[in-house]
């Protein structure tokens, strides 16, 4: 065959010559339709450059006239991206179940889950483990670290041999250092953790500032708006923070400083001392439980 090219009816032009070719087109032919192909001749009289472009695949071709038929194509596209990731030495749990929707660069030895999205730009370091059906979007991680299941990291920067998860959050503008750990149901935003620092479990840590070592007991959270704007909240190294504590910024802990669990924290806590607030604990003798009325 002399002819062995086909058009695929895709067509890029500038925008404003199209405009006028489009207007100039018409259908005095044997099927008294329009061809869209007729612009082809008009560029050339006018000297705008024509090429012809070799898709790599033939799916690349393939048009989409129905949700199915978009569902199918993505699904092509997706097992290109694991294919590529698969061949540079990435493990995939399931390549089928695997969704890149940006930029995914990773290291030797990444293990990566079933049901995982990566959004943006994604770097992961070498022998990163990310766990099933998380989330990643414009995401750092260095190397050996490890995002439990179910976690959702946005805008994240995360140290080496850091654990994140299951279950976690983390905001734009979270840092982990090295060897931290952000635990089930953890939120973090607009925070920096220290290296060797953790919240194991049920908090919310914003706008603050971590050193290294610390230790957030389970119901920790930061007080960071008074309804208008949001300060920010500085623990320093090595301070204990008891569980259900809530620190109200802007405020400072010390280096060193504990802070007695169900604290209050409105003022700054001197360092390597305890800090603590807390209604005095009092029973009532006699007091009988309210029981239920019955019904008429």
């Amino acid at each position: 065959m002399a002819i062995r090219e086909v058009n695929t009816g895709i067509v890029a032009a500038p925008t404003a010559a199209l405009r006028g070719w489009l207007q100039a087109l018409r259908n005095n032919n044997a099927q008294g339709e329009y061809y869209l192909t007729d612009i082809i001749g008009f560029a050339v009289a006018e000297g705008v450059p024509v090429v012809s472009a070799s898709p790599a695949a033939d799916w690349e071709t393939l048009g989409v006239n129905s949700r199915l038929q978009q569902a199918e194509l993505e699904r092509i596209y997706q097992g290109e991206q694991a294919r590529r990731q698969l061949e540079a030495g990435v493990t995939l749990a399931d390549p089928a179940r695997f969704d890149v929707r940006g930029q995914l660069q990773c290291g030797r030895d990444v293990f990566i889950d079933v049901g995982c999205v990566f959004e943006g730009k994604v770097e992961l370091g070498d022998r990163v483990h990310i766990g099933a059906h998380s989330v990643l979007r414009n995401v750092r991680i260095e190397h050996d670290t490890q995002v439990e299941p179910f976690s959702h990291l946005d805008g994240a920067e995360l140290a080496h041999h850091v654990r994140v998860g299951p279950f976690a959050r983390l905001r734009p503008g979270a840092q982990i250092g090295p060897r931290g750990r952000v635990g089930n149901f953890v939120e973090v935003k607009n925070a920096s953790f220290g290296a060797d620092s953790k919240a194991n479990h049920l908090a919310y840590i914003g706008d603050a500032t971590l050193g290294e070592r610390v230790n957030l007991g389970a119901g920790t959270i930061t007080c960071t708006s008074d309804g208008a704007n949001n300060h920010r909240t500085v623990i320093e190294d090595d301070v204990f923070v008891g569980s259900d504590t809530q620190l109200v910024a802007p405020v400072r802990v010390g280096r060193g400083a504990t802070l007695g669990a169900g604290t209050t924290l409105t003022k700054d806590a001197p360092a390597e001392q305890l800090t603590l607030s807390r209604a005095q604990q009092k029973s009532v003798a006699g007091w009988q439980r309210p029981t239920r009325k019955p019904k008429d």
